[in-house]
């Protein structure tokens, strides 16, 4: 990993252009997901689950069926393993299901019997990772926190160096660029965090992004690079 490819922190009028672009277009195009409609912690929580390593068409069949099963903590915490793996076959990734188990009874014995809002103490239960901590405490208690995934952590890499980030310094890098561009009030934070989520896997996608309709194609290092060598290679012979 190279100092050049490291993405920087961007200027506080990038920032507020960025965001404000960015609020924009979700506002027109965000999909309507039933995991965006609640901010119950634990609803939340296991979209985020069931989202990891999973597409978004197999978790909106999966999602309403587990929960009308697992309505909730308690009920989760409560049930047995075979019943647990039996609501989850089909999804994959099993040992997801065995965490959300887990976690399901590790939280109902602790005090109030439900999920902290800190990242720093989601992070320590069973299955739960940076990314997922800051999710639940983002959409679910509407925390001004980042919370980068592949999809977001791409997003930020084209926007300010190009170069896909790697090893622990860029990981480092991404999260602290993420940290500056959320929102300070915690519902515009809900609404960035979605739409820099969602930006990433409809239009900034992995194999081909589709610049010519990204909001932010005007402030993005990989998209001006693009539209450059598009330009030189218009007028070869």
């Amino acid at each position: 990993m190279t100092r050049s490819s490291t993405p920087r922190l961007p200027k506080p009028h990038t920032i507020q252009r960025l965001r404000r672009l960015l609020l924009s277009w979700y506002a027109r195009a965000g999909r309507d997901l039933p995991w965006r409609r609640t901010r119950d912690p634990y609803q939340v929580l296991v979209s985020e689950m069931m989202l990891q390593q999973t597409q978004v068409s197999r978790v909106v069949e999966y999602y309403p069926r587990f929960l009308a099963r697992f309505p909730s903590l308690g009920v989760l915490a409560e049930a047995r393993p075979r019943a647990v793996r039996e609501a989850w076959e089909g999804l994959g990734y099993y040992a997801r299901a065995r965490n959300l188990h887990r976690l399901a009874k590790r939280v109902v014995r602790g005090p109030g019997a439900t999920l902290p809002r800190d990242p720093g103490e989601l992070v320590k239960l069973p299955g739960v990772g940076r990314y997922t901590a800051g999710a639940v405490a983002c959409f679910a208690y509407e925390q001004a926190v980042p919370a980068v995934d592949t999809n977001v952590a791409r997003v930020i890499e084209r926007l300010f160096r190009g170069p896909e980030a790697r090893g622990a310094a860029g990981k480092r890098a991404v999260w602290e660029v993420a940290t500056a561009l959320v929102p300070r009030d915690g519902k515009r934070a809900w609404r960035f965090n979605q739409a820099i989520m969602e930006l990433g896997a409809l239009i900034c996608t992995a194999r081909k992004p589709r610049c010519g309709e990204c909001p932010l194609s005007s402030a993005c290092h990989m998209g001006r690079r693009l539209c450059r060598e598009a330009k030189r290679g218009r007028g070869r012979p």
